[in-house]
């Protein structure tokens, strides 16, 4: 990863998967037999940010672990809605820094920094 923008990229990047495996586990939480994902970047992430020369983080998808329902199906729906509110919000946090950084940047060459 390249400094900080590399961080947050990766960071925005690993939200935005999380929000699609969000979206598609809920809309197939009817769905008989259908195991819904996990993803995962954050430790893998604060693993790299943690390493003495710097380290590679990795984004993971792995079956959510909650139990099956009698249908085979795993989705608790209302623990992906508040896995969706709270991606958003992550999802907007990791934005405005990344903004934040560009505006650092473009005052740093003489532009503005607002």
């Amino acid at each position: 990863m390249d400094g900080i923008v590399g961080v947050l990229q990766f960071a925005t990047d690993g939200v935005n998967q999380q929000q699609q495996a969000t979206a598609n586990n809920l809309a197939n939480s009817e769905t008989p037999d259908f195991t819904a994902e996990d993803v995962n970047f954050q430790s893998s992430l604060q693993q790299a940010l943690d390493s003495a020369g710097g380290g590679t983080a990795n984004l993971t998808v792995n079956p959510d672990p909650a139990p099956m329902a009698t249908d085979g199906n795993n989705v608790d729906t209302s623990t992906q809605l508040v896995d969706a509110q709270e991606e958003m919000l992550q999802y907007q946090t990791d934005v405005e820094m990344l903004n934040a950084q560009f505006r650092l940047i473009s005052g740093a060459a003489g532009g503005s920094f607002s």
